[in-house]
């Protein structure tokens, strides 16, 4: 009897094929093997000229979706139907979770399966498990298909909904998206409380002291009866004192001279507080706090934690990654405790078995927690995973095991000082201490720190001992200038938490969107932070002004609440969809509204007190400073907003003075302008903005001050018809490209070489034809071996940049080391080349690897 078993990757195969007994046939589906179309190309004929079709979803008739198998997945379905076709039994084994339900769903929906189907299911990838699994089929859960189809559906409906209104109002290539756009607005709107923020300064006083000849700190916090302010007594729009706060803003000069004065002051110890205190180790990861802990710690982003997350279980490691569960199973928790006893000793075990309990807002499939695969508890050493597996699963292990540690006992010390009592300058110090009486978990595990014997370290800070009454001996005082600081960007780690926290989104898929906004230009990377752009600001700005509901946190958050109760059967989804699309507040009408009524210009425009009276405003090429005199300057595209000041942006506008009107266009009647942008200056015909005016780069070693209207209006004349081919009959042309000026036949583009004398605006035909034989002759084979038995196209040798290679059609093979390449025979080639197409070595049917 054979089975074919169908997972999603070709890893999760060859781990699963290993414990699957004789007569199991592994097969990948690689992922999804139908969606919805992506392009209009994919769209069937016969509903091609329907109203709904580039949405992909019939918002006609019942909101259904217009499923299909893309190009790339033809290939992929036949082998799978090939397969399929000596099989007995069809066992569907993709992930137990709702994208893992609905590609089993979508698979039988394709290979229509005229043997019995068993869907099988695990959480981790070893021997037990899978055979347990394969005893224990149970039926596709349609409901979890119908969330998915759901949530895919509505994300369909307001990317290709929202996202065409942002093309004609903002900048092509934008995107908008049920949660990403959420996403966005979160970090723009930190970006304006940053903006917004006005820095306080401050100042303290830090003691150095000596009880029985061990020093200690202390920090001041008291002058007379008088409480010192801290950053948070500040207004963080004014930079002043709140108006409740009623405490004491030392200023630099009275804090040294107070400093100087109290170095020879009496000091006496009025209080010594001890307190004992317990710490509990964390549960379990799941998959958000997976994310978090990996940035904090390994600096690693919430998609490459994820995509090595994936690697690991696929390979038998780790449990599933996917989770909203901290729950361990009862094995688990038995294996955990065992690795405890075994590299701790028995009075580091927990007194009893620990289990956790969720807290995540809207938390869907309860699988096990992120943990270690199987039970025999085995370290990254141990396993010889190194690189990013090797710490991330070093994390999960710790995490774990910690878990089923005792509580840490720590003992903390809080000592009150005065100095100079009875006097003026009376001032009231704190010192804090703290001991570790028993490590407990952290001899596993810290949060917040990579290496467990120095987060020892750090935490076990002791102070010397005192008792009321001590006096101890002055070393040192020093006033301490502080300043109050902007809130924190955020970083993958706290938008995860953030996201998570306000029910936004799943955290199976806040990688994704984190690399969704990079990649789409609304937020930049610097260092650990996420910095929205100017772009992200002026989008956010149309959504929230146009689209509310779309960028709303609580809004977003219930929609999540009301897909799940599709999924439960206590909402509908017709209805549910028809009052999001069609309603009387609808996103149709909304999408409407918004194209006849938004202006783009006041949209894409930003104002801020700190930039006084110029303006930042987002064109199709990029965001750029205004000032009230009309002059431009192009930003940086990884200028921050909340870090540009007024000075800044007159900086940027002064460096611009060759920026001007060079005159009026003779033949197009248009203002032609000399401009700078972000890869130099350039020649612009027309001033419409919206109407992607004809722009060129000056030449190479060609100054602003040296342009004039007649220079002008020939770079804007580009590309320059030299004449025809002698041969071909075909023109050459001349122009300005990406990497500089150049002539061009058909497809041979030869550079231009200004240091021979070449100028674009006056080569002649004669140097174009010898410029594009050099070209050409550079590129021509070093010999034809004749032609292919099968194609009968010829198969040629090349020499290239790593090498000599033969090439057939678009198939190249490189000629081994051992080959001459003067000697290579015709048979030879054509092995060469027939071994490297079989192996999909030809550029035509190249794909990129999935990410």
């Amino acid at each position: 009897m054979k089975r074919l078993v169908v997972v999603e990757s070709p890893t999760k195969a060859r781990t699963i094929r290993k414990f699957l007994p004789p007569g199991y046939q592994v097969e990948a589906s690689m992922g999804h093997v139908r969606d919805l179309p992506s392009s209009a190309s994919e769209i069937p004929k016969a509903v091609k000229k329907e109203k709904w079709a580039r949405l992909g979803v019939n918002v006609e008739e019942g909101f259904e979706p217009l499923y299909v198998v893309p190009a790339d997945k033809k290939k992929v379905v036949k082998q799978l139907k090939d397969a399929l076709k000596d099989a007995d039994e069809l066992y569907l084994a993709t992930d137990e979770d709702r994208e893992g339900e609905s590609i089993g769903w979508h698979l039988l929906e394709v290979l229509k399966p005229k043997v019995p189907v068993r869907r099988m299911v695990f959480h981790e990838i070893t021997k037990e498990a899978i055979l347990k699994a394969l005893d224990q089929t149970r039926e596709l859960d349609t409901r979890l298909v119908d969330a998915q189809e759901a949530r895919r559906v509505l994300d369909r409906l307001v990317g290709y909904s929202v996202s065409p209104v942002l093309w004609k109002k903002i900048a092509p290539k934008l995107s908008a998206g049920r949660v990403q756009s959420v996403a966005v607005r979160v970090l723009v709107e930190r970006e304006w409380e940053r903006l917004d923020f006005i820095s306080a300064s401050y100042f303290d006083l830090s003691a150095t002291l000596e009880q029985g000849a061990v020093p200690f700190e202390a920090k001041m916090t008291h002058l007379g009866e008088d409480r010192l302010a801290t950053g948070k007594d500040f207004d963080e729009k004014t930079g002043k004192l709140k108006d409740q706060s009623d405490a004491l803003v030392l200023g630099e000069e009275q804090a040294t001279g107070l400093a100087s004065r109290l170095k020879d002051a009496a000091w006496r110890i009025s209080e010594v507080e001890q307190k004992k205190a317990r710490r509990s180790p964390a549960a379990p990861f799941i998959t958000s706090t997976l994310q978090q802990e990996a940035n904090r710690k390994l600096g690693m982003s919430a998609r490459r934690t994820m995509q090595t997350a994936q690697k690991l279980y696929e390979q038998g490691h780790i449990t599933y990654m996917r989770t909203d569960s901290p729950i361990l199973s009862t094995e688990a928790v038995v294996a955990a405790r065992g690795a405890v006893e075994a590299r701790y000793g028995k009075e580091y075990l927990s007194p009893k078995p620990r289990q956790y309990s969720g807290k995540v807002r809207n938390a869907q499939e309860a699988h096990e927690a992120i943990r270690p695969a199987g039970t025999a508890m085995k370290t990254r050493d141990e396993l010889r995973l190194s690189g990013d597996e090797g710490k991330l699963y070093d994390l999960i292990w710790k995490r774990t095991v910690a878990s089923q540690m005792a509580e840490a006992r720590l003992l903390r010390t809080r000592a009150t000082i005065l100095a100079a009592e009875g006097t003026d300058d009376e001032s009231t110090f704190r010192a804090t201490g703290q001991v570790i009486e028993f490590p407990g978990f952290f001899r596993a595990y810290v949060e917040g720190k990579d290496d467990p014997t120095a987060a020892l370290d750090d935490r076990d800070s002791p102070l010397p001992p005192l008792v009321e009454g001590d006096t101890p001996g002055c070393k040192a005082v020093d006033a301490v200038g502080h300043e109050t600081k902007p809130p924190s960007r955020y970083t993958d780690a706290s938008l995860v938490q953030a996201l998570e926290k306000a029910g936004v989104g799943r955290p199976s898929t806040y990688a994704s969107i984190i690399d969704t906004v990079v990649r789409r230009g609304y937020v930049i990377r610097n260092g650990n932070q996420l910095v929205p752009t100017f772009t992200g600001m002026a989008t956010t700005n149309l959504l929230a002004k146009n689209f509310d509901r779309l960028v709303d946190t609580d809004f977003t958050a219930r929609m999540e609440e009301e897909l799940d109760e599709i999924a439960d059967g206590t909402e509908e989804r017709r209805p549910y969809l028809e009052r999001f699309f069609n309603g009387p507040e609808g996103l149709e009408k909304k999408v409407e509204a918004g194209v006849e009524t938004i202006d783009p210009r006041e949209i894409s425009t930003m104002r801020h007190v700190k930039w006084g009276d110029y303006e930042v405003r987002v064109g199709r090429y990029g965001p750029y400073a205004a000032a009230p005199d009309g002059s431009t300057a192009s930003l940086p595209p990884e200028q921050a907003p909340a870090d540009l000041t007024e000075a800044d942006i007159a900086g940027l506008i002064d460096a611009n003075d060759d920026e001007r009107p060079l005159g009026i266009h003779p033949e197009a009647e248009m203002p032609v302008l000399l401009k700078s942008g972000p890869y130099g200056p350039y020649v612009q015909l027309g001033d419409d903005e919206e109407k992607k005016p004809k722009r060129t780069s000056l030449p190479k070693g060609t100054e602003p001050g040296d342009v004039d209207l007649d220079l002008a209006v020939q770079l804007l004349n580009l590309p320059r018809t030299l004449g025809e081919h002698p041969e071909t009959g075909n023109p050459i042309k001349a122009n300005i490209g990406r990497y500089g000026p150049y002539v061009q036949h058909e497809r041979t583009f030869a550079s231009l070489k200004p240091a021979e004398g070449d100028n674009v605006l006056t080569v002649e035909l004669d140097r174009a034809l010898e410029l594009i034989a050099q070209k050409r002759q550079k590129s021509a084979p070093l010999r034809t071996l004749g032609a292919h038995p099968t194609s009968g196209k010829p198969i040629d040798v090349f020499e290239g940049r790593y090498g000599p290679y033969v090439k057939h059609e678009k198939t190249n093979a490189t000629i081994p080391k051992d080959m001459d390449k003067d000697e290579i025979t015709l048979e030879q080639a054509v092995e060469l080349v027939n071994a490297k197409a079989a192996k999909g070595g030809s550029k035509k049917g190249r794909k990129k690897k999935a990410s």
